[in-house]
């Protein structure tokens, strides 16, 4: 998921050093991700002296605009390793041809369903789900019960309280959008989105704006929105950041709504230090790593058998059947429903 208000950005943000030397710096590798990467200091810290490397973070918005920009520079990319694009865009990346295979160490590890569509070209290292988080405390003050689908999100109790963030530009809205195809098809999703619109809904271009500003419960009152596009483990990151520690998360999910959405990251083609590269991506699978991972951003690691913290697996909403739509549909045809949504949206 986003990372929360409160988190600190632990990684180490190196330049290479300046030199006229034409050579390949192979002591720097650089991770191309999106703005919401976070890695403790520590597990990071521990990786460099292993592996000699400096490791150089880039970030570039959500994974929508992420994987637009990898695109963009194919061939000649802003990095060695590209992580944060998730199953609603992964198929535009791999078409594109950005990536070179390679299969990481504990891959053999990940379940099978994290890798469809992934042709060998990317790893998952993390998965989630993407929902309606409702502020549970204004509903107690108006006396009515939150919205427990999507259908719910349609009536007047609910009219001009939700923000959900631009399908275009943001994963999460990709998400949201999906599973409003996956739970009226491919015919019905349309005027479901009229109807959502002609209810008050907003839209933002992502994550950060819609949870961080917009949210009542993200923002810390200062929005006015108590239904927000986010994700099943948003809960447990209220509670591990609030300032003082609350009995119980602020935020609830509508399970109904959860979309399941899976992160990868790969090597990418025409990387200016492709071993440094596989040395970080076999670090995005490892135990460090992906034990760090829940606290950190608030997902669940790929890795099978990894453990989680205690707060997350008290306060995460955990939906009995994440709503997914296969890769091959995905692929033929978001583009598609993208612009459909817009011109319903937003036009």
């Amino acid at each position: 998921m986003r990372a929360p208000r409160l988190l600190a950005v632990a990684v180490v943000l190196l330049a290479a050093a300046c030199s006229t030397d034409t050579k390949t710096d192979t002591s720097t590798v650089t991770l191309v991700t999106h703005e919401s990467f976070v890695v403790s200091k520590e597990v990071l810290a521990d990786f460099q002296k292993q592996s000699g490397l400096t490791v150089k973070i880039l970030r570039s918005g959500d994974a929508g605009a992420l994987v637009n920009k990898a695109v963009l520079s194919k061939g000649n990319p802003q990095g060695d390793v590209l992580f944060g694009v998730d199953n609603t865009f992964l198929s535009r990346a791999i078409d594109a041809g950005i990536f070179s295979a390679y299969d990481p160490k504990n891959l053999d590890q990940v379940a099978a369903n994290l890798k469809e569509g992934t042709d060998g070209k990317v790893a998952p290292v993390d998965y989630g789900d993407v929902c309606v988080n409702y502020d549970k405390a204004y509903y107690a003050k108006k006396g009515i019960q939150p919205p427990s689908s999507f259908a719910d999100l349609l009536k007047p109790a609910y009219k001009n309280q939700l923000v959900v963030e631009n399908p275009a530009t943001s994963s999460p809205g990709l998400a949201f959008l999906l599973g409003s195809v996956a739970t009226y098809g491919d015919t019905g999703w349309k005027d479901y989105w009229a109807k959502l619109k002609a209810n008050g809904a907003l839209v933002v271009d992502g994550w950060e704006e819609a949870y961080q500003q917009r949210f009542t419960v993200g923002s810390q009152g200062k929005g006015n929105r108590p239904l927000v596009v986010s994700y099943a483990s948003s809960p447990p990151a209220e509670v591990v950041y609030a300032e003082k520690k609350p009995a119980d998360a602020p935020s609830g999910v509508v399970t109904n709504t959860c979309f399941r959405q899976i992160e990868y990251a790969g090597l990418l083609d025409g990387a200016a230090n492709p071993t440094g590269g596989r040395k970080l991506l076999d670090f995005l699978l490892s135990p460090q790593f992906q034990k760090d991972m829940p606290l950190q951003m608030f997902v669940y690691p790929s890795v099978t058998g990894t453990p989680l913290p205690a707060e997350f697996t008290k306060y995460a909403a955990t939906p009995e059947k994440p709503l997914t739509l296969p890769a091959a549909d995905i692929t033929k045809n978001r583009e598609a429903w993208i612009d459909e949504w817009t011109n319903t949206v937003l036009r």
